[in-house]
């Protein structure tokens, strides 16, 4: 049965909204959290395993240093305060998943704590988000339920287990309560996930591929009636993995908790799951706290040390952050703050960044990852990144063009070229014998034609009728196959007209 909503504008207007995110982000550390099993992705099913990784009697962990060393970049860029000493715990509770029966996970000591992540808005505003913690811990492998709809464990009458995925190393990344937001709370939870997403790689710790479950977060949302109220019951959708599903998930969970309140309800504290298609979420199990869990220090692991000058090491090591190298760019590219908007929708600035270092004018680069490339990935369901043509690929057709061998009809016949997989432009251009006609006399023959084809066109053009030139120029480059080119054409009409 359907749940009742409350329209989302009453809803926001009649309660005060209060989320928080929980940010799981895998680490692209070579080998798992605790043992040298390899970490990679869509490996055979159970091949990627070591005794600590089945959880055999008798096995021991070693922490990853990389993985402690990736922490500490994040704390860094999250503005958290990174503890000397932090512990492991064990987190106990059945993973089916996980053959140890427990997450090696951080509880009252983690590396990091009490931070905050600055994020943008689209009309500029910016809202400051609040980091409770980030903490290291290990993932449980991942369960295939078969003969059920969709791969759910609903009527399913077998499951299968792929243990490649347990152990590999973690952050979780989780908010204070994130007050203040009202009717912004999904618009403010979608930046501020793009926003770990772009820090993680620009650290170059994650992949941050939500669609290989590089990177999920567990939503909780509740009401209350206003801001100096006691906190609502909340509910948590858990590992949602698309920032469109977080936005839509709040938006859902603040009309369903509306709903249920307005008729003297009461709101479950849950775990929840969000169905990408029916736009819902569904209860699962009453949620636990921390008590439950039974968390103890796990004793196969020592505390870790981590000193002032080990901090001081790997801070000196840190990149630019996105939003910082982001207002550098539209400086020096000499954008508009829309102009930003569209690249970063696009998700187009590290292509059009490496366009530009491989040559390209900004200019000339986003005109091609904005314009062509895009209508071309958009046709054919694709990131940008995939489609089969280099930031170096866009440099050499605008070189050509620069260079005066390539127009634009022969550029984009050169693009899709080499997006068809025959070559670089060079060896694209070379097949099919692109090249601009400089042949004045060809070109002016191709003019006389034109005109005396268009007779009516020409008396305007003589009359200083400016409108119609594109007539003239179009019957010449379609004589000359697009390979004259627009500006000697126009040069020679205008010479005729005068004359």
């Amino acid at each position: 049965m359907a749940e009742k909503l409350m329209k989302y504008a009453d809803a926001t207007k009649k309660y005060d909204v209060v989320f928080g995110l929980e940010t799981h982000v895998e680490l692209c550390t070579k080998t798992k959290l605790f043992c040298p099993a390899e970490v990679s992705f869509g490996g055979e099913p159970n091949t990627q395993l070591t005794p600590v990784s089945l959880g055999l009697p008798g096995s021991l962990p070693v922490v990853n240093k990389t993985a402690v060393d990736y922490a500490i970049k994040l704390g860094l860029a999250l503005h958290c305060e990174i503890a000397e000493w932090s512990q492991f715990a064990r987190k106990n509770y059945f993973y089916p998943d996980m053959p140890r029966d427990y997450q090696i996970s951080q509880y009252d000591k983690p590396t990091n704590g009490n931070g905050y992540l600055d994020v943008e808005l689209e009309d500029g505003t910016v809202f400051r988000v609040p980091i409770e913690r980030a903490h290291i811990e290990d993932d449980a492998g991942k369960n295939t339920h078969v003969g059920g709809a969709d791969g759910r464990i609903e009527g399913a009458d077998h499951s299968l287990v792929d243990y490649n995925r347990a152990g590999v190393p973690l952050i979780e990344i989780v908010t204070k309560p994130i007050e203040g937001a009202g009717d912004r709370a999904p618009e403010i939870a979608g930046a501020y996930m793009r926003a770990i997403r772009d820090i993680v790689r620009a650290l170059g710790i994650s992949h941050a591929r939500m669609e290989q479950g590089n990177m999920r977060a567990d939503v909780n949302v509740s009401l209350r009636p206003s801001a100096d109220a006691p906190y609502g019951t909340r509910s948590e959708t858990k590992n949602v993995n698309s920032f469109r599903g977080i936005e839509k998930t709040i938006q859902y969970e603040i009309r369903r908790q509306a709903a249920r309140l307005d008729e003297g309800k009461e709101i479950l504290q849950e775990t929840r799951h969000w169905d990408e298609a029916t736009q819902t979420t569904a209860g699962g199990r009453v949620k636990s706290d921390a008590d439950d869990y039974r968390y103890f220090p796990d004793p196969d692991l020592v505390m870790l040390h981590i000193t002032k000058e080990h901090i001081a090491e790997i801070e000196a090591q840190m990149p630019e952050m996105p939003r910082e190298r982001r207002n550098r760019l539209k400086a020096e590219w000499g954008l508009t703050d829309l102009q930003l908007r569209d690249i970063l929708n696009a998700d187009a600035l590290d292509l059009i960044e490496d366009t530009v270092k491989a040559g390209a004018s900004a200019a000339g680069a986003r005109k091609w990852w904005l314009g062509e490339l895009s209508r071309e990935a958009n046709a054919k369901g694709v990131s940008l990144e995939e489609l089969p043509v280099t930031p170096a690929d866009v440099a050499e057709v605008e070189k050509l063009i620069a260079d005066g061998k390539l127009n634009d009809k022969l550029a984009k016949q050169t693009v899709a070229g080499v997006l068809a997989g025959e070559g670089t432009p060079d060896e694209v251009v070379a097949k099919h014998g692109y090249k601009i006609v400089e042949d004045s006399g060809a070109i002016e023959a191709a003019v006389d034609a034109a005109f005396e084809a268009n007779p009516d066109v020409v008396e305007k053009l003589k009359s200083g009728n400016m409108k119609p030139m594109g007539v003239i120029i179009g019957a010449v480059m379609k004589a000359t196959r697009g390979q004259a080119d627009a500006k000697a054409v126009t040069k020679i009409v205008m010479g005729k007209i005068k004359g």
